[in-house]
């Protein structure tokens, strides 16, 4: 259960603390406000870095408070998330936040033993490299990347969206060497993105900031190479895999900047997501781009981590040379994407008209807002007994609803949102785990099938809303939607004897048709809570 703890704490954190940081940067004027090189078009926030810092720092703190690894990794980070703080509130100059950087890589590769002293079968006799040579390389990559995934951040979730996929393959890699430290904390960085990307996909409604991009790249470049080092079963060149779309964007560009003799630190619009958009393409279409580049480099880190080290760097030399290949010949023959007319007359049209009539919506709504609770209170009443502090928090979140419920009306989608975040991983993970009653054959599939039908449910709600303050689908959907296959199609027994695919499953699918009711509301808040809390009471039974 630490696992799960972990990752739902970290969650549960960013989302509570970022609409409650952008409100008070709003008030301060602690925005980005658009112009020059920026795509957005009016004032964001920049403060999510901070929420995210907090949600990943709060149960690492609690579970790993004495670790040695763990102290460096946190110092380094709080002094990186302090520069970066400072930097957007201030614009602080390129040498006050390079010694930031510099200090913050110091302090894991100093005090938490970080250091890349074997590049494997790429040096004679796999000879290991003296600290002399260790450290300054180690420092240069981990600046190097916490630069890269900071230059990264050019649209809405893109930065973020990159470092899911680097975290999720990182937390995959360290439970199949048995590294808890590392995949705990990447599993938090997992939990803080999950939660930080609802407000940062397209359109974003807070940024990061550098306070939040360095973090990510800090992290990512330190994991990764302490990760690799440390288990001799991985290969050392798997970081430069795992990381390497990000590097190959920030060494293009630089390149490019010097071939024009420029200063390669000077700002331009040459980045890969600038081409994409160049080439015709829209903001979530880039973003999406990106997303399957970074897949095809996780998983090709999760599916070669045992070949060689020469092989693994012919694979990346060649994913980046068929990159730039593609990207200049695009360029230098202005090509740009064909939009299919039939698509756009026949089928875009024919979903403009039944949006604007509503039929399908109103056929579809009423199934949907009585199934969920259903569903949830079956998968409740299914799920066996559990750790007994769940018991407490079961009754104590219920006791909640029904105290905002009759005193602080207002507050009741809030506090619905968090309980359901909370409730809803944990009755999953008992109900597929620990079950109360055991469902075989046809019982099984019908009861797995609910959910494929409801997922199906939330694409047609989603896509045939006519509200503009209803549920969206974004990007990050995307993001999800790898994980959620990726995983159980695993090839390691371990991740299917946990069942962890089908517990993912299951939990994003809750959470986005409870995301569907909450933003759809119509009336039904009251039953959506009246239901919720008889869920918690289902679970609070039998958690003894």
């Amino acid at each position: 259960m630490i696992f799960l703890s972990t990752l739902f704490i970290s969650v549960l954190i960013t989302i509570a603390l970022t609409p409650l940081l952008s409100a008070v940067a709003i008030r301060n004027d602690l925005v980005d406000h658009p112009g020059g090189r920026k795509i957005h078009s009016r004032p964001i926030p920049r403060i999510g870095g901070v929420a995210m810092a907090c949600g990943a720092f709060a149960p690492l703190l609690f579970w790993h408070h004495a670790d040695r690894f763990v102290t460096a990794f946190l110092a380094g980070a709080a002094v990186l998330v302090l520069f970066g703080l400072l930097d957007d509130l201030q614009d602080l100059s390129p040498k006050v936040k390079f010694f930031g950087q510099i200090l913050a890589a110091l302090v894991v590769i100093i005090g938490g033993g970080v250091q890349i002293t074997s590049l494997g079968s790429l040096l004679p006799d796999m000879f290991r490299l003296p600290p002399t040579v260790a450290i300054p390389l180690t420092l240069v990559a981990i600046i190097g990347v916490t630069n890269a995934i900071n230059l990264a951040d050019g649209l809405d979730g893109l930065a973020g969206g990159i470092c899911l996929l680097i975290f999720s393959a990182l937390v995959c890699l360290a439970y199949l060497v048995g590294n808890q430290v590392i995949g705990l904390i990447a599993l938090a960085m997992v939990g803080v993105l999950f939660g930080f990307l609802r407000f940062n996909t397209h359109p974003a409604t807070v940024f990061m900031g550098d306070a939040g991009s360095q973090f990510l790249g800090f992290s990512a470049a330190t994991l990764a190479i302490s990760l690799t080092q440390s288990a001799p079963a991985l290969s050392p060149v798997l970081p430069l895999i795992l990381l390497g779309f990000p590097i190959l964007d920030t060494l293009t560009v630089m390149v490019t900047r010097v071939a024009q003799k420029r200063s390669p630190f000077s700002a331009d619009k040459n980045h890969f997501h600038h081409n994409l958009l160049g080439l015709g393409l829209h903001q979530s279409e880039s973003v999406l781009v990106i997303y399957l580049l970074q897949t095809l480099l996780a998983g090709g880190a999760l599916v070669l981590r045992f070949y060689s080290d020469w092989v693994l760097l012919l694979c990346y030399l060649g994913f980046s040379g068929t990159v730039l290949l593609v990207f200049t010949y695009a360029r230098s023959s202005d090509w740009h994407p064909h939009r299919f007319r039939f698509f756009d007359l026949r089928i875009a049209g024919r979903r403009r008209i039944l949006k604007h009539e509503g039929t399908l919506i109103k056929r579809v709504f009423p199934l949907f807002e009585f199934g969920i609770p259903l569903l949830l209170l079956l998968t409740c009443a299914l799920a066996g007994s559990g750790p007994g502090y769940v018991t407490f928090a079961a009754l104590f979140l219920a006791l909640a609803i029904a105290a905002t419920w009759f005193w602080a009306r207002r507050l009741l989608g809030g506090t619905l949102r968090i309980t359901l975040y909370l409730l809803i991983p944990f009755a999953v993970y008992l109900a597929e785990t620990r079950p109360l009653l055991s469902l075989a054959g046809t019982l099984r599939t019908g009861f797995n099938a609910l959910f494929g039908i409801f997922a199906v449910l939330i694409l047609l709600i989603s896509k045939f809303s006519r509200r503009r303050d209803g549920f969206k689908s974004s990007p990050m959907d995307f993001l999800i939607i790898i994980l959620a296959l990726a995983v159980p199609n695993f090839p390691d027994q371990r991740f299917q004897a946990y069942q962890i695919g089908l517990v993912a499953a299951k939990v994003i699918m809750l959470y986005f048709s409870y995301e569907v009711l909450l933003s759809e509301q119509r009336g039904m808040i009251n039953r959506i809570a009246l239901s919720t809390v008889v869920a918690l009471l289902l679970l609070a039974v039998k958690l003894n």
